[in-house]
């Protein structure tokens, strides 16, 4: 065979076209700009030969270099000659130093007393304030401890003996192995003994006792551990036998950046600790608490943390609390790591673990005033990595290639596939399946289980992945493997054991935001260099592996990032800024964060926050900012809440907030386009979108759904679990305004208003969210921001309204505006007459027509002044 060398190739990447939302669906990247974001993937992967062989290397050495070796051909992916394209700058990141304006909002003239103050913590609300918790201790929250126990602990516990902050790890391995539960007294199972064998396998339990004499010495410790370490799991565990958080009457947190993993990983510590989630262990995230009096190691996401800082400046209910996958650069975690260091000046007693999966944990330290890092290197084995010798034209194709070369032909090991979103993976798996059943009655192939995971999957389901591969079909027969098909959440997120084969087409969906427009949007975009690596490392977790990158050598050494850009400088921060002014940090601009940033995208969340009157001209948090900082929404989504009785239609406003907070509930699928589209249009309102989700909602909780909700939304082609998870929503949500005593109330439905009511209860939150058609084609202009853009394809509106509201701006190659409902410009001037101030416009079409309207109610004026 002739081989050739990798150096040989040509660099690009691959080009996608599909459609990119905020939703989970598939999407083409967009061009970036310099300065912050990737560069063009429409250059990468357009066409491919085959495979470019690296030379055995262990990941986990993170060599910066990649010494190439020889080509090896795949017959799956046939050659094309494609030129790739070059990077552009991307028009939707300009950013351009414009003065920002704050005005008041003086519209929600009901919004004119304080709120109540909470008799108590609403996020304590599963801690009994007035009673033990019968457990011998309150959590502080109580009547202290009872006797019959020692310390907090159960009777005859070695905890009781321990000296907090002085403990070791043969200490805390002698507790361990006792036949009673050190946190409940109850005898330890079978399981629970199974478990610990393993435990004690993961390299982070060599460094027990190196860990607990930095943790004991220092107040904020940096904690480096490669995926497979075991940090997430056995950290918080040796945190909770030397904090003994229950004695203190107090908690452990540990937080993730994602809500399966706070999930799944919850589950996985209460049975290693042999307690029932919910009890001793548990979790907390947006909208759902799975935690109790007994809880004294919690996991939740970082929203979730910093939610609870605005109800408790110094997180006075934690003793230590451990930000886990730091390196991911949350937007929450961000925000959190600037509270910390203020807390910890507050706060002598509060420990802070902070831990990362990557090397590169230099800026942790010094960010943290040069904090004590820790460093334990993973399990892996040696992985090989290969590169296409040419670029992909379609990534997703290449890659179920690729899949189901790697079953026809590799030897036995699940295969981890990464794609961008829900419906990308949904309709891979269905594509894998189809392929797969076929090379086993034509090839005598082994079974293949294709499983999906992504954020919003059932945790049920989430749990799938950890099943063990199927079996042959006959004992002489070739052995079952599963394909585990993910979004980035597979990187670090979790870990799961049996992965030999990566296949990494190199993206991943990325929140991007321009200010100038005010434009945010998830962007399939490609990977930055570290994800490579993290990718990779999941082939080697139990043997030798292979990572496929369905991309050149080339454009891995010189197009991708380093690393991701932190998604504080790429998201739209009027949230964060809420947050912080109900954290009573005024000085935003001096708040230290580790990467501030760029002041347009302050100065325009301020501006927003002005207009939705949350904060009023000085820039100070007002009544209606206060209250709707208590809501975990988006600013919009909440002052539209609360602005909703002013309209008589607070109930239906709760039922579409909650709709718009949980993942799309259409059902499309490829094979059945047109009749799920007939079924959608069963339940259509002529005013658009938001008018026909609540119409699918009222119909959902009929007597005739609630008969069988699976098959109905089956037949409806409706997303059960979308439905479900709004009914939720909108529990938590509805208990929220009535502790806040935010009216709930309906126009009658057979008032001619009740429709009417709703689109101006609409417009009350998203008046900054309005476009108004071009003369009489198909193209809007958006509001002040005169951006181009056409109505999805998706939408139901009936005809072509003259005002729209809209609730997603959509970057593809077009720009579209999604779930959208008819407006009347008379309305917006009503409703928010401050920004639709016409002597705020620029010259154009808006102007000329707000105009005309603003003409014309004068006139009607008039006219009811000479009549009087």
């Amino acid at each position: 065979m002739t081989y050739r060398r990798p150096e040989d190739d040509g660099s690009g990447r691959a080009k996608r076209q599909k459609t990119s939302s905020s939703s989970d669906s598939s999407s083409q990247s967009k061009d970036m700009s310099e300065g912050g974001v990737p560069v063009d993937p429409s250059a990468y992967l357009q066409s491919s030969t085959g495979w470019s062989k690296l030379k055995t290397t262990p990941v986990n050495e993170r060599a910066k270099k990649e010494e190439a070796d020889d080509v090896k051909p795949n017959p799956y992916l046939t050659a094309t000659k494609d030129k790739p394209g070059e990077a552009k700058p991307n028009p939707h990141l300009v950013q351009k130093n414009e003065p920002a304006e704050t005005r008041p909002n003086p519209y929600l003239a009901h919004m004119k007393q304080e709120p109540k103050e909470p008799k108590y913590n609403p996020y304590l609300a599963h801690m009994d304030q007035q009673q033990d918790d019968g457990f011998g201790y309150s959590n502080g929250y109580g009547h202290g401890l009872k006797s019959g126990k020692m310390n907090g602990a159960p009777t005859g516990s070695t905890l009781a003996t321990f000296p907090r902050h002085a403990t070791t790890a043969a200490m805390a391995s002698k507790a361990e192995d006792g036949p009673n539960n050190p946190f409940n007294g109850k005898p330890l199972s079978d399981q629970y003994f199974n478990i610990l064998k393993t435990r004690r396998n993961l390299p982070v339990h060599a460094q027990r006792d190196e860990f607990l004499n930095m943790y004991h010495k220092t107040q904020i410790l940096v904690f480096v551990g490669e995926t497979g370490s075991g940090k997430t799991t056995q950290i918080p565990q040796f945190v909770l036998f030397d904090d003994l958080p229950h004695i203190q009457k107090k908690l452990v947190a540990c937080t993730q950046p994602r809500r399966v993993a706070a999930m799944s990983v919850a589950e996985r510590v209460a049975n290693e600790l042999d307690v029932t989630l919910g009890e001793e262990v548990g979790y907390s995230i947006r909208f759902e608490d799975v935690t109790s009096q007994k809880t004294v190691l919690k996991y939740m996401t970082d929203g979730m943390l910093l939610r609870e800082a605005m109800n408790d400046n110094n997180l006075q209910r934690y003793s230590t609390i451990i930000l886990d996958e730091a390196h991911e650069r949350t937007l929450a975690t961000d925000t959190l790591m600037g509270l910390l260091k203020e807390v910890a000046l507050r706060r002598p007693d509060l420990k802070i673990v902070i831990m990362s999966a990557t090397l590169d944990a230099q800026k942790f330290q010094s960010y943290f005033n040069d904090a004590p890092l820790l460093a334990v290197p993973g399990r892996t084995h040696p992985v090989e990595i290969f590169y296409t010798a040419e670029p992909e034209r379609d990534y997703v194709e290449a890659a179920l290639r690729t899949v189901l070369q790697i079953h026809a032909t590799e030897p036995e090991g699940d295969i981890l596939l990464f794609l961008t979103g829900e419906e990308e993976i949904e309709d891979a798996c269905r594509k894998i399946n189809l392929e797969a059943d076929e090379m086993i009655r034509e090839a005598d192939a082994g079974p293949l289980k294709t499983l999906p995971l992504y954020g919003t999957l059932p945790p049920h389901q989430q749990q799938k992945i950890f099943e063990p591969a199927p079996k042959a079909r006959k004992p002489d027969g070739r052995p079952g493997r599963k394909c585990i098909v993910a979004t980035n959440i597979a990187e670090t997120s979790l870990t799961i054991d049996g992965i030999v084969y990566v296949v990494d087409p190199g993206f991943s969906k990325q929140k991007v935001y321009n200010p100038r427009i005010r434009v945010e949007s998830l962007l399939v975009s490609p990977i930055s260099k570290a994800s490579a690596q993290q990718r990779a490392g999941r082939a080697g977790r139990t043997r030798p592996g292979k990572c496929f990158r369905l991309y050149t050598e080339a454009a891995f050494k010189k197009e991708l990032i380093e690393a991701t850009y932190p998604e504080i400088l790429r998201s739209n921060l009027a949230s964060t800024v809420l947050d912080l002014k109900k954290l009573g940090i005024d000085d935003l601009v001096h708040f230290d964060l580790m990467d501030p940033p760029a002041p347009e995208t302050l100065m325009r969340a301020l501006e927003e926050l002005n207009y939705l009157a949350c904060l009023d001209d000085d820039g100070n948090l007002t009544v209606l900012g206060k209250l709707a900082s208590e809501f975990p929404l988006d600013p919009a989504l909440a002052v539209m809440l609360i602005s909703s009785p002013e309209f008589y239609c607070s109930n239906e406003m709760l039922s579409l907030t909650a709709l718009l907070s949980v993942p799309q509930i259409f059902v499309r699928p490829i094979s059945q386009r047109k009749r799920a589209d007939e079924m959608k249009a069963s339940f259509a309102h002529p005013d658009g979108d938001h008018l026909t989700m609540l119409n699918v909602y009222h119909a959902f909780k009929g007597a005739e759904a609630q008969l069988n909700p699976k098959q109905w939304c089956h037949e409806h082609f409706l997303s059960l679990r979308a439905l479900q998870s709004a009914d939720n929503v909108r529990m938590q949500l509805k208990r929220i305004m009535e502790r806040e005593e935010v009216e709930l109330m309906s126009t009658p439905f057979e008032d001619k208003s009740y429709y009417t009511n709703i689109r101006r209860a609409l417009v009350a939150g998203f008046f900054m969210q309005v476009a108004k058609r071009e003369g009489n084609g198909k193209t809007y202009v958006t509001v002040k921001d005169n951006q181009n853009v056409l109505l999805h394809p998706s939408t139901v509106l009936a005809q072509e309204s003259e005002w729209v509201v809209y609730n997603e701006f959509v970057l593809t190659t077009k720009n579209y505006i999604r779930t959208i409902t008819s407006v009347k410009p008379e309305w917006l001037m009503d409703i928010a007459p401050t920004y639709y101030d016409i002597s705020t416009f620029a010259k154009g079409t808006v102007k000329t027509e707000l105009q005309r309207v603003a003409d014309k109610i004068r006139r009607k004026e008039a006219m009811k002044g000479g009549k009087r």
